[in-house]
C-alpha cells in the first residue's frame, strides 16, 4: 500500500485512491465488483472477498477541530480505533466524493419543517433501499425473525462506537426499552406503539452484538418501522444510566448538583420525553446546565452532532466515530458540517431558495411553489424537480369530541362530513393548486398506490362537487340557512368554525378555497395561521374545530406495524386527528375525554388484528378493508387530491444525488438514498 502526499482536503477524495488496492466502486460504475447481498453497499469482508482486494481506511483531515466543537468528546484514537471492526461500506452513486463544505438547510423553526434535515443524518437499525421496497442494514449487520414472527433477533457491528467514542453494545437497546420506553419516570404510560397488543415486548441483550425482541403476539411489521420511523431503538447506557439510580447508586447526588428534582426531570434534560430529535435541546434550554454536566446532547450513532442551537438556528458537526466508509475507505459523511436556520416567514423561506443560499429543500416547499422556483434556477444556480409525493393528500376532519357539545353533534353526524365533502371543488383545487398535476381522492388510513387492495370506490367515494347534495344533507340534519347565509345549530347558534393551519401541513391556498366552498353551503370557516407547534399544541388538547394536514405516515410500511392513522385518536402529536377525545377516555379507562361510539371502538381491536399478519395476506386485506368501509361511511377525514407531485430543490454544487423515487416523510424524507455519500463540488 503506497502512501501520497495530500494538498488539501478539497482534492483528497480525487488522490486517495492509492491509500486502498480497492476499485472506486460506484452504484454508476461498479467497477467489474459483482452486487453484494444488498443494493449499493457491502459488509466489509463481503466488499473485499467480492472485490478481491484489502480496504484502508482514510478520515477526513479536520476531523480533529470538528470534534474539538463536540462538548464533551476527548481527543480522538486513530481512526481505526474510531470505526467498528465490520464497517458498512457504500458505493456512491456516482463518484468518490471530496471532503469539506456545508449543507445549509431553512426551516419556519424548532418542529416547523426541519425533519428533511433530520433525516440527512438518520440512522436505525435498517432503512429502505432507493427503491423503497427492498429493506437493507444499517446500524444492525443482519437479523432473523422465528417462525411465527414472534422473536426478532438483531445482529449489531463489532466494535461499533457513540459519537463520544463508548462502545455501543447490544446493551443499549435493551436500555432503550426497559429504562426509558417502560420507565414511568419518564413516560408515564408507556407510548402506544410499543405496545403489542397492550402488552409490552421483552427485549434482551444475549451479548455485546445480540440483542432479542420477544412479542406477545406476531409483530411481523416491526422491521418496516424501524427501516423509516425517526425513533431510534437504541440510548447510550453509559451517559443517560448515570442518572438512574437503578445504574448509579449516587444518581440522586447528581441530580441536585445540577439542580434538577429526580430522574425523570434530569433524563429528559437531554432525552426531552421523545424520541423524536426536532425538540429543543440541552444547548437550547440551557448551554451553561449543558456544559456545567459536560455534554451538550445525548451521544449519537448518527452521521452528524448537535454542537450549536439558538432561537436563530443550529449546527451539526460530522460524527467521529460514525460507521459508514465508501468503497475506497474515506469514513463518511463527506460533508462535515449541517447548518439550519430558522426563518418564520415563508416568503423569505422563498427568497433565500431562489439567492441560492440553500443546499437542500424538499419538506415544506409545495406544488405553487414551483413556478417561481424553477424560473429563478438560473439566478440562484440550483435545480428544482418535481417527485411523487406519497402521503400528501392534505385532508379536513371535524373534531369528533369537541368540547362544545352542540358542535360534537354536528361533527359526529357522518352527513356533516360527506356534505363537506361534496361542498368541495376538487377539479378546482387539483388545477390551482397542483397544475392540474393529481387526481381527486379521500383519505384512506393507508396510502392506495402502496397496496393492493383498496378499490377505486373506495379512492373517490363522496368526493363528487354537489353542492345540491351537500346543502340537502345539511338541511335533513336540521341546520337551517340564516338570512346571513350562515347555518344556524340546533341551538341557534350561527354555525362559524375556526380553522387553525401551520403551513406545513399543506398549501395555504387551499386553505382558501375550501373556506370559500364550505361558505356556499352556509358553513362559516375562519382561517387563521401558526407556527407547527402551536397548531400541535392546540389540536393536542382538543382545541381544533378542525384537524388539516398531509394524510402522511400511512404508506405500507407504517400501515403494516403502527396504523396509527386507523384507530383512535387517527393521529400522533406530530399529525393529530379527531379522535384526541376518544383516545383520552380510553387511556383514562373513562375519566377523561369522551365515550367512542361502539364502531370506533372496535377499530382499536381491527388494527390490532391488522399488524399481527404480515401484509398482503388475505387476512391482513380482509381486517384492512373493514378499517377502510368504517373510516369512509363515517367520513373520519376529508381528502382533496391525491397522486401529487411535488418539488424539491438541490444547490447545483451538491453531487451524488439521485432521482428521489418519491418525496415522502412515509419513508423519512432522504434516509433512503444515504446523504452520507453527498458532497460539494465548487
Amino acid at each position: 500500500m503506497r502512501t501520497v502526499l495530500l494538498s488539501g482536503a478539497a482534492s483528497l477524495a480525487l488522490v486517495s485512491a492509492a491509500l486502498a488496492d480497492c476499485p472506486p466502486v460506484t452504484v454508476a460504475d461498479p467497477q467489474g465488483v459483482a452486487a453484494g447481498a444488498f443494493p449499493q453497499q457491502f459488509e466489509l469482508a463481503e466488499f473485499q472477498e467480492l472485490a478481491g482486494c484489502t480496504l484502508g481506511f482514510v478520515e477526513n483531515p479536520d476531523i480533529a477541530a470538528f470534534n474539538a466543537r463536540i462538548l464533551g468528546n476527548g481527543d480522538l484514537p486513530p481512526l481505526a480505533g474510531r470505526l467498528p471492526s465490520e464497517p458498512l461500506v457504500v458505493a456512491p452513486y456516482s463518484g468518490i466524493g471530496a471532503y469539506g463544505g456545508s449543507i445549509n438547510g431553512i426551516s419556519r423553526a424548532t418542529e416547523s419543517g426541519t425533519s428533511d434535515l433530520l433525516s440527512m443524518r438518520h440512522v436505525n437499525f435498517v432503512r429502505y433501499a432507493d427503491d423503497l421496497q427492498t429493506i437493507v442494514p444499517n446500524v444492525a449487520r443482519a437479523w432473523d425473525w422465528n417462525a411465527d414472527f414472534t422473536v426478532l433477533t438483531i445482529h449489531l457491528r463489532a466494535g461499533h462506537k457513540w459519537s463520544d467514542g463508548a462502545p455501543f453494545t447490544a446493551h443499549d437497546v435493551a436500555f432503550w426499552y426497559n429504562d426509558i420506553i417502560l420507565n414511568e419516570a419518564i413516560y408515564p404510560t408507556t407510548p402506544g406503539r410499543w405496545l403489542f397488543s397492550g402488552e409490552p415486548a421483552m427485549v434482551e441483550a444475549v451479548d455485546e452484538t445480540t440483542v432479542t425482541f420477544t412479542f406477545p403476539v406476531p409483530a411481523p411489521g416491526l422491521l418496516n418501522r424501524f427501516a423509516v420511523d425517526y425513533g431510534q431503538p437504541f440510548q447510550p447506557r453509559h451517559f443517560l444510566g448515570q442518572f438512574m439510580e437503578r445504574h448509579n447508586p449516587d444518581a440522586a447526588a447528581l441530580w441536585a448538583a445540577h439542580g434538577f428534582a429526580n430522574e425523570g426531570e434530569t433524563v429528559n434534560f437531554y432525552y426531552g420525553a421523545s424520541d423524536w430529535k426536532d425538540v429543543p435541546s440541552a444547548l437550547m434550554k440551557d448551554a451553561d446546565k449543558a456544559a456545567a454536566i459536560g455534554r451538550g446532547v445525548v451521544p449519537t450513532l448518527e452521521s452528524h452532532i448537535l454542537v450549536e442551537e439558538n432561537s436563530e438556528g443550529r449546527r451539526m458537526v460530522a460524527n467521529p466515530y460514525f460507521h459508514m466508509v465508501d468503497t475506497q475507505g474515506h469514513q463518511l459523511p463527506y460533508i462535515p458540517e449541517i447548518v439550519e436556520s430558522y426563518v418564520p416567514e415563508r416568503e423569505v423561506n422563498l427568497l433565500r431558495m431562489m439567492n441560492g443560499q440553500v443546499t437542500w429543500k424538499q419538506q415544506a416547499v409545495f406544488l405553487d411553489d414551483f413556478p417561481v422556483l424553477k424560473e429563478n434556477e438560473g439566478r440562484g444556480n440550483y435545480t428544482v424537480q418535481l417527485a411523487p409525493a406519497l402521503g400528501s393528500n392534505t385532508y379536513y376532519a371535524f373534531n369528533r369530541g369537541h368540547n362544545d357539545p352542540a358542535l360534537r353533534e354536528v361533527f359526529n353526524d357522518a352527513r356533516f362530513s360527506i356534505a363537506m365533502s361534496h361542498a368541495m371543488d376538487r377539479d378546482e383545487i387539483n388545477e390551482i393548486v397542483f397544475l392540474g398535476q393529481g387526481r381527486p381522492s379521500t383519505a384512506l388510513p393507508v396510502e392506495p398506490v402502496t397496496v393492493g387492495f383498496v378499490t377505486e370506490d373506495q379512492r373517490t367515494r363522496y368526493t363528487e362537487h354537489d353542492p345540491e347534495r351537500a346543502n340537502a344533507l345539511l338541511d335533513e340534519m336540521g341546520l337551517e340557512m340564516g338570512a346571513d347565509g350562515v347555518r344556524r345549530l340546533p341551538d341557534g347558534r350561527p354555525l362559524i368554525l375556526r380553522l387553525t393551519y401551520a403551513s406545513q401541513g399543506g398549501p395555504v391556498q387551499m386553505h382558501e378555497l375550501v373556506r370559500d366552498y364550505w361558505a356556499r353551503v352556509g358553513v362559516r370557516v375562519d382561517l387563521r395561521e401558526v407556527t407547527s407547534d402551536e397548531y400541535r399544541t392546540g389540536a393536542n388538547n382538543n382545541e381544533a374545530d378542525i384537524l388539516n394536514w398531509k394524510n402522511d405516515g400511512i404508506s405500507a410500511p407504517a400501515f403494516s406495524q403502527d396504523p396509527r392513522a386507523s384507530y383512535p385518536p387517527f393521529g400522533d402529536f406530530f399529525n393529530p386527528g379527531p379522535g384526541i377525545a376518544w383516545s383520552q377516555w380510553r387511556n383514562t379507562n373513562g375519566e377523561q375525554g369522551v365515550e367512542p361510539p361502539a364502531e370506533m371502538a372496535r377499530l382499536w381491536d381491527l388494527a390490532d388484528q391488522l399488524i399481527q399478519n404480515p401484509l398482503g395476506t388475505p387476512e391482513s386485506d380482509a381486517i384492512a378493508t373493514e378499517i377502510i368501509e368504517i373510516h369512509l361511511e363515517n367520513k373520519l377525514r376529508i381528502g382533496t387530491v391525491g397522486d401529487v407531485v411535488e418539488p424539491f430543490l438541490f444547490h447545483n454544487t451538491l453531487q451524488n444525488l439521485q432521482p428521489l423515487t418519491a418525496k415522502t416523510y412515509d419513508y423519512y424524507w432522504v434516509y433512503p438514498y444515504r446523504p452520507q455519500q453527498w458532497f460539494i463540488s465548487e
